[in-house]
């Protein structure tokens, strides 16, 4: 045995079923190896990408996805879909080829210091020294990707190492990391505080982030909310923590959130903030949620508790634990004045939109296409001006809605979708983009085409970079700066070209009977949809 075929024992020891990747000579006794081993390799199109369809798959099965780039530029690509990982806490292996051991630092052909260069957007990096700690390196890998706050991890395996012998393999059975050893379980002394403030409060909020969902918490916390009559919003890494149509979910907050929602969050007397960083995206202003309220923070990283608001009870764990331990605890309450509030904010502060009938109404169209997805189906929303009408307008029942949060990577929806499809190949995954971000990952319908991963793809086409435009309407009185699309390809002839059947929707006269089609068989199809270019958010 050598390195390379211990680094895919170790994968098959953990249950990895998929790797996502781009070879070059520093990686490929990986590449070789795994031809005599039953995990599934996908070529992607380009590295970023590789990153981002493992963390469709990490957020479908709730363990780490894994990709495998080579040394240099394949390396370097990779660090964007790494860092929109790390942003969002997904959990990620990333595996990169390496030069010769001895010629490190040496500036030879494609080395990179990868690991220097991922420091700040990964949880742990390794360099690979000896052959012999591989398994060692992968079982703590795994372990810290997907404890505590989850996240990415790097390995990066020089070519000498892969292709030196292993005298023996033993994969070990437990981690034992001095340093590392993340609160699971919260304090019983501040659960029980968090339970007294809620007897004592009259309007209490349950804010929920994604990290509520990536603790695969949403059922405690829906038990909880529904026993208690607590109501619920989220940051928009937590939609679909209740369903969107849920009678205790008032919907998502945040500079493009629902007012109602935001509303919610600055009169109510207690707000619980679970599973969220309190970042500026959901809280605009932190002093807010400290002001005439008492305020939990509860989060498993006791870095982000104080960070941007000081709570009155911080509580250190995780989600589903701690929502385990509040239902253990016996209390009475009665918010229904709260609630009734609530109906009459959602009621009288609801989006109005004022559409062109010659346009396809992008609000309207994915309130129907979500309406007609199946129930358990996975909605990947890009990024843009397409991302805040899909929080806004897309509905989840059963099923997922996937985005990029944190960092707000544009082309994150098609490769994430792939993963997710992958994952999950009864569920159907539909991905939601506008033309810009579609032309940044457009490369991977090949990858579709080739794998047979039949992703549904709708393309929101306004011919600008919209989010961009919006705002230097807004900033700038209209003078627009490289925003416009011009000279982007025709969807129909670059659908032929890949063999994939394609749709235009270019107002809303047929919208139910389009969509209808576009759903009807579990085959990859591109929709286009034409959209009013001076539309708004």
């Amino acid at each position: 045995m050598i390195g390379a075929d211990a680094i895919i024992k170790c994968l098959e020891a953990e249950g990895v079923t998929t790797v996502f990747g781009y070879p070059g000579v520093a990686i490929c006794p990986f590449y070789n190896s795994i031809l005599e081993s039953d995990i599934r390799t996908i070529l992607i199109r380009t590295e970023q990408n590789a990153a981002h369809a493992a963390s469709g798959v990490s957020r479908m099965t709730g363990k780490p996805g894994v990709c495998a780039v080579t040394s240099g530029p394949g390396a370097t690509n990779v660090i964007t879909g790494i860092a929109t990982a790390f942003a969002d806490s997904i959990p990620l292996i990333c595996i990169t080829g390496q030069v010769n051991s001895e010629l490190l630092g040496s500036d030879v052909f494609q080395e990179a210091d990868i690991t220097g260069a991922v420091e700040s957007f990964v949880k742990y990096s390794y360099l690979v020294r000896n052959a012999e700690d591989i398994p060692r390196i992968f079982k703590e890998a795994f372990h810290i990707a997907n404890t505590g706050r989850k996240g990415p991890v790097l390995i990066d395996i020089p070519i000498d190492i892969q292709n030196a012998p292993v005298s023996r393999f033993k994969y070990p059975e437990e981690v034992s990391l001095r340093t590392y050893k993340p609160t699971v379980k919260g304090h019983a002394v501040q659960i029980k505080k968090v339970i007294k403030e809620l007897e004592k409060a009259k309007r209490p909020l349950i804010c929920a982030g994604g990290g509520v969902i990536l603790s695969d918490a949403q059922g405690e916390l829906a038990e909880f909310a529904e026993r208690h009559n607590i109501p619920v919003v989220s940051t928009m890494m937590g939609k679909g923590v209740l369903p969107t149509e849920h009678p205790m979910y008032y919907g998502m907050v945040g500079n493009n959130g629902d007012a109602f929602a935001n509303r919610a969050m600055n009169e109510s007397d207690l707000l619980i903030m679970v599973g969220a960083r309190v970042a500026d995206r959901a809280v605009n202003q932190p002093d807010l949620i400290t002001k005439n309220k008492v305020l939990v923070h509860i989060d498993v990283d006791p870095a982000e508790i104080g960070k941007n608001a000081g709570p009155t009870i911080p509580l250190v764990g995780d989600a589903k634990h701690i929502f385990s331990d509040f239902e253990k605890e016996e209390f009475s309450c009665d918010f229904s004045e709260w609630i009734g509030i609530l109906q009459g904010f959602r009621a009288d502060m609801a989006r109005k939109r004022n559409p062109d009938p010659a346009y396809v109404d992008p609000a309207e169209f994915i309130s129907r296409l979500t309406d007609r997805m199946q129930e358990d189906a996975v909605y990947v929303a890009d990024v843009g001006q397409n991302q805040i009408w899909s929080c806004g307008y897309a509905k989840v029942r059963k099923g997922r809605f996937l985005t990029s949060g944190g960092m707000g990577t544009m082309g994150y929806s098609i490769p994430a979708a792939m993963g997710a499809k992958v994952a999950m190949p009864d569920r159907q995954v539909v991905a939601v983009c506008g033309d810009g971000s579609f032309q940044m990952s457009m490369m991977e319908l090949a990858t579709m085409c080739q794998h047979d991963i039949p992703v549904k793809i709708v393309v929101l086409k306004n011919n600008y970079l919209g989010m961009v435009r919006q705002y230097q309407h807004f900033t700038y009185k209209d003078n627009y700066s490289v925003v416009d699309l011009s000279g982007s390809p025709d969807l129909e002839k670059l659908s032929a070209a890949y063999g994939i059947p394609f749709l235009r929707l270019e107002n809303m006269e047929k919208c139910d009977e389009t969509i209808e089609a576009f759903l009807k068989d579990d085959v990859s199809m591109l929709l286009e949809c034409v959209i009013d270019p001076m539309d708004l958010v």
